[in-house]
């Protein structure tokens, strides 16, 4: 139950930056990452699924794993945007968080 209220803190706590970033990152790079829109759409999903679940513990397994999938273990490109970097950033700590 701890491990799924630090999850829950910490999603919440970078809601907003996700939220705004992840809309980014599509804008600024989406014409020469196109994985960019994936992560957008997960990070989506993930967020949905939290709202929508109450306080049990959605089963996000398989978000996660396309979302380490399409980021290639949030392996952050070379040529990208500080803002991508901290989207990468934040949405691997929050699956670490899930994961835990």
């Amino acid at each position: 139950m701890a491990e799924q209220q630090a999850f829950n803190e910490l999603l919440t706590s970078y809601h907003e930056k996700l939220d705004l970033f992840t809309t980014a990152i599509t804008r600024a790079h989406g014409e020469s990452h196109p994985e960019a829109f994936k992560v957008r759409e997960l990070y989506e999903a993930i967020s949905a699924r939290v709202k929508n679940g109450g306080s049990d513990k959605p089963d996000l397994d398989a978000e996660f794993a396309e979302l380490r999938k399409v980021t290639n273990n949030y392996t952050i490109p070379g040529d990208v945007c500080e803002t991508y970097a901290a989207t990468y950033n934040m949405l691997a700590e929050v699956d670490k968080a899930y994961q835990a």
